[in-house]
């Protein structure tokens, strides 16, 4: 009897934790190499109070002019690494009481970006998985990684519901090979690929595989690339 395998996250690859895309994560890092900016997200970052900090705080915390303050937050919010909420500080409620005070919180506890886009996140939660099915009995190391990555890619292809598609969210760099075929210009998942290649492209091929059977594309198939500034795959038409 065959047995179901479950993907190892049932998280969207594009819709990572932190809810950013890639050209919104750049930004994101951008934006916090300004060194006032930093040290805004850290002391936000490090704040113990579940209410957030106010401008007040802020600037009091790292002796800066409130004007100075108040911008580099509104970039912050404006990059969604922190978000804005307001509330009444004093015991006082109802009319009378003032008016509530802004206070800001972290919205992203980490922010990184790479380019040309890696997924060394997506190969972690893929071995780590393997490794367990592996240590539950269920069958051998190489098996198991090789069923957790086509589940996964299963799961990302019928999402997607395009091959093109799974590959540009996943950061392959997809192109057209002139002969009805798709060069991977980018690899994922290229420093893991250059210190353990054998287990990474397993890896690879097995989600790639999975995702042409999840978007149910059956006009390609895979093939090896050996051109060593590409994924070690590509895209040709199923004879």
């Amino acid at each position: 009897m065959k047995q179901e395998v479950t993907p190892a996250s049932s998280a969207p690859l594009a819709g990572r934790p932190d809810g950013l895309d890639d050209e919104q994560r750049l930004s994101a890092v951008a934006c916090l190499n300004d060194p006032v900016r930093q040290q805004l997200f850290e002391l936000l970052r490090s704040s113990e109070t579940d209410r957030g900090l106010s401008r007040d705080d802020c600037a009091d915390a790292l002796r800066l002019p409130r004007s100075t303050v108040r911008a580099q937050l509104d970039r912050l919010v404006q990059e969604r690494l922190v978000h804005v909420e307001f509330h009444k500080l004093g015991e006082r409620t109802g009319p009378g009481s003032g008016r509530p005070t802004k206070l800001y919180s972290v919205a992203q506890q980490e922010v990184t970006a790479s380019f040309p886009p890696r997924h060394y996140d997506l190969a972690a939660r893929l071995l780590a998985a393997a490794v367990q099915r592996s240590i539950d009995g269920a069958e051998n190391i190489e098996t198991a990684l090789s069923q957790v990555a086509h589940a996964e890619g299963r799961r990302m292809g019928a999402q997607a519901g395009a091959i093109h598609d799974v590959l540009a969210s996943a950061g392959y760099d997809p192109q057209d090979d002139g002969q009805g075929g798709t060069i991977m210009a980018n690899c994922p998942f290229h420093r893991l690929s250059a210190e353990h290649a054998g287990v990474v492209c397993a890896l690879n091929g097995a989600l790639l595989g999975g995702a042409l059977e999840g978007c149910g594309d059956a006009e390609h198939e895979l093939a090896a690339d050996h051109e060593i500034s590409h994924c070690c795959a590509r895209l040709v038409p199923r004879i």
